[in-house]
């Protein structure tokens, strides 16, 4: 089942780290959010292969926008 990184707030898109097909490694830094300039790192929780990158840079997300998806 894919895993769902999604914002944990409202924020703006700071820095995308990663692309579709990217490998990336559990704890792995993909999106950093920037939310009253505090800067909020979404990690990936398992390893796998990006599938879905859904924001770039200077997008405003919601709390619970899926930012990108691994598989």
């Amino acid at each position: 089942m894919p895993q769902q990184i999604a914002s944990e707030l409202v924020a703006s898109i700071a820095q995308v780290h990663v692309v579709v097909g990217q490998r990336v490694e559990a704890g792995q830094e993909v999106v950093l959010l920037e939310s009253m300039k505090m800067e909020i790192p979404l990690l990936a929780e398992d390893a796998g292969t990006v599938t879905g990158v859904f924001v770039e840079p200077g997008d405003v997300v919601q709390e619970g926008d899926v930012v990108v998806t691994v598989d």
